[in-house]
């Protein structure tokens, strides 16, 4: 990915109030971005799949993805997308309230790239996802779709 591209995020969440909060705060961070919101499990599937009403949802560069959504939980969906050959490669950040010891394994070794507990405040949020832009999207060399259709 080239810097002057615009960043895609997929983020899965439930809750109105954190999709509001993460919308607001990756627009304070200023980071160059498309963010496109599903609320639960299965239209995250369907988004990745490009199944109705998702036919023209591209692939995200990254998934977020809160584990405690209604009809699939983010365990199911991280499960899922890594044993998919063409979505395996998209990391996945795992940004929740869960504090839970099993949820964290269970996420590592199912192919999550990195487990974040959702800060308490706006302004530890906004430190985050600087945090995320910096490293995910600065740093790292993320795999494009023509790289994934020509190993």
């Amino acid at each position: 990915m080239s810097e002057t591209d615009t960043l895609y995020l997929l983020l899965a969440e439930d809750d109105l109030e954190d999709q509001m909060l993460v919308r607001r705060a990756f627009e304070v961070a200023e980071i160059d971005h498309t963010l496109s919101i599903v609320n639960d499990g299965e239209e995250l599937l369907d988004c990745l799949q490009q199944r109705p009403p998702f036919e023209d949802a591209r692939l995200p560069d990254l998934i977020l993805l809160d584990l405690n959504m209604p009809k699939k939980s983010g365990r199911e969906c991280i499960e899922e997308i890594k044993a998919d050959q063409r979505l395996r490669r998209i990391p996945i950040i795992v940004l929740t309230s869960s504090y839970a010891g099993e949820d964290i394994v269970h996420s590592y070794d199912n192919g999550a790239s990195s487990y974040i507990r959702k800060p308490v405040t706006f302004n530890k949020l906004v430190e985050v996802v600087k945090a995320i832009g910096g490293y995910w999207f600065s740093i790292v060399e993320l795999p494009t779709e023509q790289q994934s259709e020509n190993p």
